[in-house]
């Protein structure tokens, strides 16, 4: 029997399975969906929502399509002060749905990209599991701030934007972040900003992919760490932003420095 890791990303199959444990589990999408049934209530679990799973709670799961999620376990009777417990136990008082607050969403996505990078280390999976749960218990017994009528939190996207930047980011995903629809996202981001949010998104990646150019990274590893397709498109887009190619800008760079 296999250890049961305290943090980890899976991918649901697309048949129905059924089965409990003892230990506590917080699943939050990632992207794409799962379907999920708690206790025989059932619901869609994916990026922007997440479950609580008690332990000894009989549920069903499977995955629609292309899916991850990030799994926290936890065990029945964790380790910690009387205080931490408690809280613990509020939290999976009962088998539940809910949507991430905007800020959870940004940690969350952060806190999977650790986890994919370094799966097998431990102690962060234990930190990661604690800041997840700390965090939505904070969130989920205070009401969110209401967003200012026809305002996007910027800070927020440009956050999400910049823990991401390896990885494709759809204009749904960011508008999921604002609560908002694609079009009203669209429209809303345009009218605050003067660019879309394709236009916006493309700037963050060029902007950091000048700046580590400029600290001497290679061209290819500059592409994958600031999310391009492919070498031509990262050349054509940085170009036609700063009026040089990558590398001719890399080898000014060093020059400079020398």
């Amino acid at each position: 029997m296999s250890m049961v890791k305290t943090a980890d990303i899976l991918t649901l199959p697309d048949s129905a399975h059924t089965h409990d444990h003892n230990y506590h589990q917080l699943v939050l999408g990632l992207e794409g969906d799962t379907a999920f049934e708690l206790e025989g209530l059932g619901q869609r679990v994916g990026p922007g929502t997440g479950c609580l799973v008690p332990s000894s709670t009989a549920h069903a799961f499977c995955g629609i399509g292309r899916n991850s999620i990030l799994v926290v376990n936890l065990a029945m009777k964790p380790a910690g002060n009387r205080e931490e417990r408690e809280r613990i136990n509020r939290l999976f008082d009962q088998a539940s749905y809910f949507d991430m607050s905007s800020h959870l969403q940004v940690l969350a996505s952060a806190v999977s990209r650790e986890i994919r990078q370094f799966p097998d280390d431990p102690m962060l999976a234990q930190a990661c599991s604690n800041m997840l749960l700390c965090t939505l218990g904070n969130h989920l017994s205070l009401k969110q701030p209401c967003r200012k009528p026809g305002m996007i939190d910027l800070e927020l996207i440009d956050d999400f934007i910049r823990v991401n930047l390896q990885r494709k980011i759809s204009v749904a995903h960011l508008a999921s972040l604002a609560c908002l629809s694609s079009s009203q996202f669209h429209e809303l981001f345009k009218r605050q900003t003067g660019m879309t949010p394709h236009q916006h998104l493309l700037e963050k990646r060029l902007s950091a992919a000048h700046d580590l150019l400029e600290q001497g990274h290679p061209v290819a590893r500059v592409i994958e760490l600031c999310g391009f397709a492919n070498q031509s498109a990262f050349t054509h887009a940085f170009r036609r932003r700063f009026g040089i190619t990558p590398a001719r800008y890399r080898q000014q760079a060093a020059l400079t420095c020398d």
